[in-house]
């Protein structure tokens, strides 16, 4: 089974085949897989003697882990009584985990007749047995969740309205439907945790990431130990750019989930999206002692280890990475980070050959990959070609959108000015601030490439720019500390081009300004000693 991003969790299912001691077995197993503690689950179904039921949830619990062979094995197991609608359901669930949806349609067919169609919780566990598979068809779980809803007297089950989100969740434009589904179970019970959270792994789609925080954070107040939502809740906050809340939230994950392998391998890959390289060496490390063959722990290491500026080590660890992987495995961004290690130590045309070869594999990505290229360029010093590469990339922006990423028109810019094409650069610049006026960097832009075009400061082209930015500073004192060394270069020009002009007066205060940032800046000491009259004292 192929888990999706609005991975389907079980539901407490009503246990009528056997004793109360054995429901209650299964119900604690039930909700044990609910919060993705596998390994509890199938401990606390293996403990106790064997049942339809109990074998109907490991092989449930197989199918969450994408093992649909150890699933059906199991849901046959289960499929030993003739008398009983859940024997006949649970080979259908077998079936169904091999992909035989004919053999799964008969034997579901089977338990409907048994029950003559009038057993709602029956037809509801045909309708999860849809939702939690492969099957992309909808049509015939959907006659099931309707003839579900009618023995149920018409009546809003919550597990059938979930189960119903989830089988539309399978298609494209189903969200809707889906969305209308998780609402209606949380008519029939507002306090359904799950609801809630099918609800925000809706919004998280949808890229509604308020809508889904507000899901998420319901979910863990009805049960602060619902350790999926805090995850998902984690990932939002990634998505939104909230780097710190995302960490600290996917720790509370961490210390409510199973530890496994597993749960320390997604600790690593999350660790990984927010940039903290070396614990996510740490933990994914903590996987290879247990597993050192494993594939993603073994590329996310080297790909932490590069991004940690350790290249040596770093090529190293990719090239046991590629050892264990054969080469019609490998993905485009192997080929890519390989090339920006090779690139980092200096083979510049093995490293350029690489990532070109990582862009031709997944042309999807061209676009985004299309920067590292025109980096590894950069790094070897070949300007002319970052430029080219950055221009056909915005170009394809261009002809697919109408318009061109800021991002990457200043790319572009930066490349002009390594190339020292500044009039080009300057051209770019003025583009993104007429998009964003109030975005300070670009005016030091404009001042940097404008102080090239006038290397002696005769003309001032960089003073409009520069006076704009120490304005812009003068209104936000935290921009200004951040932006200190700026702040500091500003000041020094417009007070050297004052004083050039024989404002002396005017240069004064900026080279005051200047000396009070950096009170151990020579030229700033001599320059307010030149035109106070003060002179130097002499060691």
């Amino acid at each position: 089974m192929t888990l999706k991003p609005w991975k389907l969790s079980l539901l407490a299912a009503l246990s009528v085949y056997g004793s109360s001691a054995v429901a209650q077995n299964v119900q604690s197993a039930q909700k044990a897989i609910e919060l993705e503690r596998y390994g509890q689950a199938r401990a606390d179904l293996l403990r106790q003697p064997q049942s339809v039921e109990a074998n109907y949830e490991l092989g449930r619990l197989y199918q969450f882990r994408d093992m649909p062979d150890s699933a059906a094995y199991y849901f046959n197991k289960g499929a030993n009584d003739p008398k009983s609608a859940l024997s006949m359901v649970a080979a259908g669930r077998a079936a169904l985990a091999q992909g035989k949806t004919a053999e799964a349609e008969a034997h579901f067919d089977e338990a409907v007749k048994k029950t003559k169609s009038k057993d709602a919780d029956v037809l509801t566990k045909i309708a999860q047995a849809y939702a939690e598979s492969d099957e992309k068809n909808i049509t015939k779980a959907l006659t099931y969740v309707e003839a579900a809803h009618k023995a149920n007297k018409e009546k809003d089950s919550p597990a059938l309205m979930v189960a119903r989100g989830d089988i539309y969740l399978k298609t494209a434009e189903g969200g809707g439907n889906a969305s209308g589904s998780y609402s209606r179970a949380l008519l029939a019970d507002p306090n359904n945790v799950q609801a809630y959270y099918r609800q925000g792994q809706l919004n998280v789609r949808a890229r509604n990431y308020n809508e889904a925080r507000t899901a998420f954070e319901k979910a863990i107040s009805l049960d602060p130990n619902y350790a999926p939502a805090y995850r998902d809740l984690a990932e939002t906050y990634y998505y939104a750019g909230q780097y710190k809340l995302a960490l600290e939230t996917f720790q509370k994950y961490i210390d409510r989930a199973e530890r496994t392998p597993q749960t320390n391998a997604t600790y690593a890959a999350f660790l990984f999206l927010t940039k903290e390289y070396p614990k996510t060496i740490e933990e994914a490390r903590k996987v290879l002692a247990v597993d050192p063959n494993n594939v993603a722990m073994n590329r996310l290491v080297a790909y932490s280890l590069y991004e940690d500026k350790k290249n040596d080590e770093a090529i190293a660890a990719m090239q046991k990475y590629m050892s264990l992987v054969p080469a019609n495995k490998l993905i485009a961004d192997d080929y890519v980070y390989l090339g920006k290690m090779q690139a980092a130590a200096g083979k510049y045309d093995e490293g350029i050959a690489s990532i070109k070869k990582g862009i031709e594999m997944d042309p999807q990505k061209a676009g985004d990959l299309q920067n590292d290229l025109a980096q590894a360029y950069l790094t070897k010093k070949d300007y002319p070609m970052a430029v080219a590469t950055y221009r056909t990339k915005i170009a394809n922006q261009i002809k697919a959108n109408g318009s061109a990423e800021l991002t990457d028109q200043i790319r572009l810019a930066n490349a002009y000015e390594y190339n020292k094409q500044y009039q080009q650069a300057d051209s770019l610049y003025a583009g993104v601030l007429t998009a964003r006026p109030e975005y300070a960097a670009g005016y030091l832009m404009r001042a940097r490439v404008n102080s090239n075009l006038d290397p002696n400061s005769t003309e001032g082209k960089a003073k409009p720019y520069y006076e704009k930015f120490l304005e812009m500073m003068k209104a936000n004192p935290e921009d200004a500390a951040r932006y200190k060394n700026e702040v500091l270069t500003a000041n020094k020009y417009l007070g050297y081009y004052y004083f050039q002009k024989g404002d002396k007066a005017t240069s004064l205060p900026y080279w005051q300004a200047a000396l009070a940032l950096d009170p151990n800046d020579n030229q700033a000491k001599t320059a307010v000693n030149s035109i106070s009259g003060t002179k130097t004292a002499r060691k």
